[in-house]
């Protein structure tokens, strides 16, 4: 229900907008010249920029919105901005519709970094210290999550960024969920799990499930249990509420995502485990640190919200819709070290004004 509520709203707004924009762009002196001449022709012309958004389309539906969304958000600021100055200047009316020339200009170079940021991915680093033995003087974790093969990653692009991944020398990697999208194609998914089996760290790479690697809906090429055959052909260990003890030293927990309801609570599935050796949880969404913390986890790695993906989402998610725990970054509670990853890419919009895409590298260093 709230999701049809939030989809109706969307077009409602999509639709006001596309007006909005018309009307804007028809001021334009360019155009209220032709309309003295043809007014069918001038309105025309000042649908072009709806023409141009709907080339987004091609990507997908939501990217055209959104970038329709940001045009009108930051050409109504714009609008009051000049109303303000022309108040201030006693001025009736500008000889040129500068907001309207500012507002284009500011929303392209704005959405171009967005677009940068989601594409480009970059390496972000923590370190920790710990007492307990890792059986060696430190440990290096790279964290993988919300690939999403297939929306600013497919298969090939996949496999090349794992390629700097390798380079950054891991002892373990641990992909923390939403590996695939509900529309990824079969042949990427295979490429990239592929790409994932030629990592080859010292102590392999562990994989939990997303909400999105199950998938939502039926019109994906490929089931959740052909991805995890893939997987496993290509020697990921999946973890689903069951754990590993690596080395003898140290232990990775991977839990079921929140969104399935036979998933253990925490404390239970941690019951077994030794306290005296490192734990580290793998658990896609960030929803249960107190739980967390209180299991004597040593340190938590999550995804899941591209780490506020478009700006203001993050803050709305956390402060308003109290949605997740945290959604970017490193925090610690207690004994217990949290990281949450913007994502290698994002659900949906080729864009992240809200965030980098990153893989990130946490050495663990023993004390």
């Amino acid at each position: 229900m709230i999701w049809a509520v939030l989809f109706g709203a969307l077009i409602i707004c999509a639709i006001l907008s596309a007006i909005y924009v018309v009307i804007q762009t028809h001021k334009f002196n360019i155009i209220q010249k032709l309309s003295r001449k043809n007014k069918i022709v001038s309105w025309i012309v000042a649908s072009t920029p709806l023409l141009i958004v709907s080339c987004f389309t091609f990507i997908n539906v939501f990217a055209a919105v959104i970038v329709l969304l940001h045009l009108v958000i930051i050409w109504i600021l714009c609008d009051l901005i000049f109303f303000v100055i022309r108040k201030i200047c006693r001025k009736e009316k500008l000889k040129e519709y500068y907001s309207g020339i500012i507002s284009i200009c500011v929303t392209v170079i704005y959405l171009s970094y967005g677009w940068f940021c989601a594409h480009y991915i970059f390496e972000t680093n923590y370190q920790f210290n710990t007492s307990k033995d890792l059986g060696q003087d430190s440990l290096r974790i790279v964290e993988i999550a919300d690939a999403h093969i297939g929306i600013t990653l497919d298969g090939e692009k996949f496999s090349k960024e794992m390629k700097k991944v390798r380079e950054s020398n891991p002892d373990i990697i641990v992909i923390v969920g939403d590996f695939v999208d509900d529309d990824t194609i079969k042949d990427d998914m295979v490429i990239a799990c592929q790409a994932l089996g030629e990592l080859n760290p010292k102590f392999g790479v562990y994989f939990v499930m997303g909400n999105h690697d199950e998938g939502y809906y039926q019109y994906r090429d490929f089931s959740s249990s052909e991805l995890r055959k893939e997987l496993k052909k290509n020697k990921v260990i999946i973890l689903e509420d069951e754990y590993a003890l690596i080395n003898d030293c140290f232990y990775i927990i991977g839990r079921q995502d929140r969104q399935n309801e036979s998933r253990m609570d925490v404390n239970a599935l941690t019951a077994d485990i030794d306290k005296s050796k490192y734990a580290i949880l793998l658990d896609h969404q960030p929803n249960d640190y107190d739980a967390e913390a209180s299991a004597g986890i040593d340190l938590v790695l999550s995804g899941h919200t591209h780490g506020g993906h478009i700006f203001p989402a993050g803050i709305i998610g956390k402060r308003i819709l109290k949605a997740n725990d945290s959604v970017y970054g490193s925090e610690i509670r207690g004994n217990t070290a949290f990281v949450v990853t913007s994502g290698i890419s994002g659900w949906g919009i080729p864009f992240k004004t809200g965030a980098i895409s990153e893989y990130v590298v946490i050495d663990i260093f023993q004390k």
